[in-house]
């Protein structure tokens, strides 16, 4: 089965989970990765918990896959969902400090130092933390736009899906959460990133 997996777009395993549960094994393994990744950093206080909240959302998933437009990306509804019960987690959570994960492994955030040899890693370890903690502090839905823009590298497209915004206001919001994070970061650290 596991080659069957690799061969079929994530719409035709839709079509084949309902038939057979078995295939939603297929969509796990593709998901689990980039779907943690994301509730870490949309709910970072979750970080020990974060297998927990996965599996959360793939039993949601699972529950309302009859209800997956096909002609939608599957990866866009899978994010919406993951979307809106990190966002109702983190209600929850509301008053409790947050911060935001950026690991090199994950995506290359800090692209520009690698260049500079000058750069330690000590250097870059500071910058990442300086970014994460801005990023933090940031409104839930200007932190979360960003997130998704340059660390999940979504189009505005996908975005929209998301959050279920016009892909305007999607850009409305990417460029307002720049500039908020700018002023924040030259505001804390005296210069921009």
């Amino acid at each position: 089965m596991e080659n069957l997996c690799l061969d079929k777009t994530d719409e035709e395993l839709v079509a084949l989970v309902l038939e057979d549960q078995e295939y939603f094994g297929c969509l796990m393994g593709r998901y689990s990765a980039p779907l943690s990744r994301y509730i870490v950093r949309i709910i970072p206080s979750f970080r020990d918990s974060t297998e927990d909240v996965l599996q959360e959302v793939f039993i949601k998933i699972y529950l309302n896959l009859r209800g997956f437009d096909p002609s939608l990306k599957f990866s866009s509804w899978a994010y919406r969902i993951t979307h809106n019960h990190a966002i109702s987690l983190l209600r929850k959570e509301s008053s409790r400090p947050h911060t935001v994960s950026v690991d090199n492994d994950e995506y290359d955030f800090f692209e520009r130092y690698k260049a500079d040899d000058q750069i330690s890693s000590k250097e870059m370890r500071y910058a990442k933390e300086e970014v994460s903690y801005v990023l933090g502090e940031m409104d839930p839905k200007y932190r979360e736009v960003l997130i998704l823009r340059y660390l999940e590298e979504m189009d505005y497209d996908e975005i929209g899906d998301i959050l279920k915004k016009p892909v305007g206001t999607v850009g409305t919001l990417i460029s307002r959460a720049k500039t908020i994070f700018k002023e924040e970061y030259t505001k804390r650290y005296g210069t921009e990133k």
